[in-house]
């Protein structure tokens, strides 16, 4: 077992999903909350609100899908992977402390788009660190503690945000113990930072050229045509994009579709503060059974549960539906991310792995694009996102399909 044990710049890879999950916990919670807040006082509907939000997160992870794979390129140059990911978690933390001050629904959307730009743009970087800091045989391993203790972690600085909200201690409003609580993330997500970027090395890359940019294009040409004739991995690539589109949709729409059905702020809130709990040790035990059954099996048996998760969802209206589905969302969520992670992981070259995890982004943030989009549309057309929800049962069942196919592929 001695070789299971964590290396430290694996437990500071590790630490940076503790930093950077606080901020998505508050795009799952506070942000859309305080969001449809602002909108309503301006006379928008809830239902307006939730369309609205779903339209704007779509147009922040298009830009990052379409940049991703150019950003990835070159990345993959030697020590060009360390200064771009420090460029990019620099903007996500001042579009996120840029949301501490901003009480106007307008401005608070142009400071979220900077904000979930820098956060995405850092996660294409810091997902192919893990072909340099560990090895194939502990990648499961290691992308599942990552998701696991990012989830625990998250929950510290968003627990002392929600105490100051409900309590509202020093006279504070709720709207200023709001922002607070995104300054004190934004805190967080830097302080937790350091130990990664002090000690992270780029090991795997490639030489740097003097036609840098132009070759960064030549050579996405190329990957993508290795993608299209690697019919396991091209498969995989596509039916992620289909299950992980549904995955993040539930994440990122969950307490804008709670509060349209009618489920109180304090109880959406504390559901998904339980969903992170049980989140932690669901996600490792995942690394652990991919030891023993594989990770791409694993991912299977996830996505047939979020095939449930839609149905039970779709007939919500109560308070005690909303926290069972947060229960299972839990059990599910962690393995689902971490073992396609460390499954791609596995899949592509060492060297080009900003490159490949470029487009391993760019399927998921066009996933992440088109399904709040459906949501948004459903909400607009409909007046109810509930329709949305029987939609994303379908992404899930082409998901399963392509994913069965990559496992029966040659490469």
């Amino acid at each position: 077992m001695s070789n299971q044990k964590l290396t430290k710049l694996e437990k500071n890879w590790i630490l940076y999903d503790v930093a950077n999950s606080a901020f998505i916990m508050l795009v799952s919670t506070t942000i859309p909350i305080f969001f449809r807040s602002l909108a309503e006082s301006k006379g928008f509907s809830p239902e307006s609100a939730t369309g609205i939000w779903g339209t704007v997160t779509s147009i922040a992870v298009l830009i990052l899908a379409i940049l991703s794979p150019i950003l990835g390129a070159i990345a993959d140059y030697r020590e060009m992977k360390k200064k771009m990911f420090t460029s990019f978690l620099l903007l996500g933390i001042a579009g996120l402390l840029a949301l501490s001050f901003s009480g106007y629904w307008v401005t608070f959307l142009v400071f979220f788009v900077i904000a979930r730009i820098g956060y995405t743009a850092c996660n294409v970087f810091y997902d192919s660190m893990l072909t340099d800091i560990t090895t194939d045989e502990k990648m499961d391993m290691v992308s599942s503690h990552g998701f696991a203790w990012g989830y625990i972690g998250s929950c510290v600085p968003f627990i002392i945000g929600i105490v100051l909200i409900f309590t509202l201690p020093f006279g504070l409003t709720t709207q200023t113990a709001t922002q607070i609580s995104f300054l004190i993330t934004a805190i967080w997500w830097m302080v937790l930072t350091i130990p990664l970027l002090r000690s992270y090395k780029q090991t795997y890359c490639l030489e740097n050229r003097k036609d840098k940019l132009s070759h960064v294009f030549h050579r996405l040409g190329e990957t993508f045509r290795k993608i299209k004739t690697d019919q396991k991995l091209l498969f995989f690539i596509l039916g992620y994009f289909c299950y992980i589109d549904g995955v993040n949709t539930i994440i990122s729409m969950s307490t804008s579709y709670g509060a349209e059905v009618g489920i109180s702020d304090s109880n959406m809130i504390l559901a998904l503060l339980l969903t992170q709990f049980i989140a932690f040790p669901c996600a490792i035990l995942s690394g652990k059974l991919a030891k023993k059954y594989g990770a791409i099996k694993l991912v299977k048996v996830f996505i047939c549960c979020y095939i449930a998760i839609c149905l039970f969802g779709y007939q919500l209206d109560k308070a005690w539906e909303f926290w069972v589905l947060a229960v299972a969302v839990g059990i599910c969520q962690g393995g689902i991310q971490a073992l396609s992670r460390s499954y791609y992981g596995k899949l592509i070259p060492k060297e080009e792995s900003n490159e490949y995890f470029g487009f391993f982004d760019i399927f998921g943030k066009f996933a992440d694009f088109f399904g709040p989009l459906i949501i948004a549309f459903c909400a607009f057309a409909f007046n109810s996102s509930t329709y949305g929800i029987l939609a994303l049962i379908v992404l899930f069942i082409i998901g399963l399909v392509l994913v069965i196919r990559s496992e029966k592929a040659s490469r």
